[in-house]
């Protein structure tokens, strides 16, 4: 025991929920909880499955009720935790899961903080086997150690998590708000710039330059040779770059000049999984340097004053886009891509410019505010992790 706190077994503190059959429920109806009713962000179950008792998967077991927490004992990395509340008490969960029901030892909410603490989780991967798919079985859930303290205790910690996690969630909130209000924005003004006077179409190839990138694992021709780092398909999303792992690659000076960067370029994805096709982003020179690998197309404005580049990026990705990529795209089993052509004959839409500098003003206005959400998003994460550390080490 340390700080008063103390570590048992999981299964100590909680029982075993009912099994049952529903192929018996025959033509008979119920809620069903399985890893895609749980948003793997918010850590909730957002939706139950309606299905009949004869069409259930074997899965379809173990019935639950209000303050169970649910523990996805697959991949436990992407950590699919849930805690039931009165909405869904009597459904019944798929064995995907680790059903615990606390006894009067333990708090339900004090043991659905714990397996969302990184202690936990770290512990399950550790633990967890299968290249494809790692798991971990429900023995292994009820074995793990949780740190127990008096019940009244694990409420106030409870209470102070939840309170935190409340804010987190509300943050989170207003940034999802805030996508959603520049899609709006711009779904609203494309209509407009489609019945503006002047509206023109032209191919994407006759406003831009479109350039595919260094390829991986060439000969390199002679020269000055050094690392520099470029862009995988990994880095580009939807309207965002994601700069967390970045990788390097070995180019000339001359294939630097060529593939490098400058500001306002779109990088967009060739392809792969269907959702990838037409996905990018606007390079804004977040690194000093960068180039980009051969499956990231460069789309270079050459009419600055014709086409917007943030126009051009929220067309390119709305749901404009998305049709026109996968109605030219060559699809083989799950697998699309575009090529060069393809991505030339894009038919941009070119409203009077004015207009397109009025939506990137509004756009950079809404950028500015989700910038604030998600410093202070990021303040309050790092603020949870702290009191949870603390919390569960008996410091706080």
């Amino acid at each position: 025991m340390t700080n008063g706190v103390k570590y048992v077994p999981i299964g100590d503190v909680t029982v075993g929920v009912k099994n049952w059959n529903p192929q018996e429920f025959g033509a008979r109806s119920f809620d069903y909880i399985d890893l895609s009713s749980v948003d793997q962000g918010e850590k909730k179950i957002v939706e139950a499955r309606r299905i009949v008792g004869s069409e259930a998967p074997s899965r379809a077991r173990q019935l639950v009720e209000v303050g169970d927490v649910l523990v996805s004992t697959v991949r436990p990395n992407l950590n699919g935790v849930a805690r039931v509340t009165e909405k869904f008490s009597g459904a019944t969960a798929s064995t995907g899961f680790c059903v615990l029901r606390p006894t009067n030892k333990l708090d339900s909410r004090y043991l659905y903080h714990w397996v969302r603490s990184q202690s936990f989780v770290g512990d399950m991967v550790r633990k967890s086997t299968g290249a494809n798919y790692p798991a971990v079985t429900d023995r292994t859930v009820r074995a793990a150690m949780i740190p127990l303290v008096g019940v009244d205790r694990q409420r106030w910690i409870a209470d102070v998590l939840d309170r935190v996690d409340t804010l987190r969630a509300w943050r989170q909130h207003a940034v999802t708000e805030l996508d959603a209000l520049a899609s709006s924005v711009f779904t609203e003004l494309l209509d407009e710039f489609l019945d503006s006077p002047g509206c023109t179409l032209r191919n994407l190839g006759d406003v831009a330059d479109i350039a595919s990138g260094v390829t991986k694992g060439r000969k390199l021709s002679a020269g000055s040779v050094r690392e520099v780092p470029y862009l995988a398909v990994a880095n580009v999303q939807d309207r965002r770059l994601d700069l967390s792992g970045v990788k390097y690659i070995e180019a000339t000076d001359g294939e630097v000049e060529r593939y490098r960067l400058r500001m306002d370029d779109l990088v967009l994805t060739e392809g792969g999984d269907p959702d990838k096709l037409g996905r990018g982003s606007l390079w804004r020179c977040e690194l000093p340097e960068a180039i980009h690998q051969n499956h990231i197309f460069r789309v270079r404005v050459n009419d600055a004053g014709r086409v917007h580049p943030v126009y051009l990026n929220w067309l390119i990705s709305s749901a404009y886009g998305k049709r026109y990529f996968l109605r030219s795209a060559k699809q083989t089993t799950g697998i699309a891509s575009i090529n060069m052509s393809q991505l030339r004959r894009f038919p941009v839409v070119v409203p009077d410019y004015d207009m397109q500098k009025k939506f990137a003003e509004q756009v950079d206005e809404i950028e500015r505010s989700k910038a604030v959400q998600r410093r202070s998003l990021g303040e309050l994460d790092a603020l949870f992790a702290s009191l949870q550390h603390r919390a569960f080490r008996g410091e706080l």
